[in-house]
Parts: structure tokens; sequence; C-alpha cells
């Protein structure tokens, strides 16, 4: 795995915003960046293989019929 890091954008519903922010305020995590950087290596992990093979099924299905 790389250790570079990259800087994205997104939008998140406030109230789960401010339940990342409140995990902050208790000590649980440093800083919102670890909060939504843990929360996506745990949602990547527990949905690896189902993630895979949609991935998968997609591919077959366009090299089955040609379309993107």
């Amino acid at each position: 795995m790389s250790d570079t890091v990259m800087a994205v954008q997104a939008r998140f519903p406030e109230r789960l915003l401010d339940e990342a922010n409140a995990l902050v305020r208790q000590g649980w995590f440093e800083d919102l960046d670890s909060v939504l950087q843990e929360a996506l290596r745990r949602y990547l992990d527990a949905h690896r293989s189902e993630l895979l093979d949609r991935f998968v099924r997609e591919d077959v299905a366009w090299g089955l019929g040609g379309k993107d």
C-alpha cells in the first residue's frame, strides 16, 4: 500500500459530519481526516468481496456486450 496522501473533496449530510466531529471532540480521533480514513478503510474491508464480484460481473457484461 502506498503512503502517498491525496486530497479529496466530498459532501456529507450535516448530521453525519456532526457525529464525526463529536468523535474528534471526545478524543476518539485526532481529527476529521482520521475519522474519514478509518470509515473508508472499514467500509472497503467489510465490502471488498462484494465490490470485487460486482466489478467482475460488470466487466464480463461489458466484454460480452461491448457496451460502455
